[in-house]
């Protein structure tokens, strides 16, 4: 959805709402005191998750990058038949942190 459809989809809900229930939706005291509440709550969320995603992409992708590097580094500790171990977990790792930065950017979009 674009940012303008985004923020008209509210108003046009509200419109509706009140074509079909008529003028009373409108009109009642708690409906006018949530829109005033929640208008600006919706507002900042929708400003706010990206920023919040972007902080978990990164925490992830950092996350995944620390655990490679500590399983090559194990590889070059056990140096022989053994090493085959720590590679062979720091490829799934990878492929874990391939899958998740796949997911994390279907769920941005």
């Amino acid at each position: 959805m674009n940012p303008e459809t985004q923020l008209l989809l509210p108003a046009a809900r509200s419109t509706y709402a009140t074509s079909v229930d008529g003028l009373y939706y409108a009109l009642t005291a708690l409906s006018i005191v949530l829109f005033l509440i929640m208008s600006p709550v919706e507002m900042i969320g929708k400003l706010t998750k990206p920023f919040a995603l972007a902080i978990r992409l990164f925490a992830n992708m950092t996350a995944g990058h620390i655990v490679v590097l500590a399983l090559i580094g194990l590889i070059f500790t056990f140096a022989g038949p053994v090493s085959a171990a720590p590679f062979l977990m720091a490829v799934a790792i990878m492929m874990l942190e391939l899958f998740v930065a796949f997911l994390q950017a279907f769920i941005f979009t």
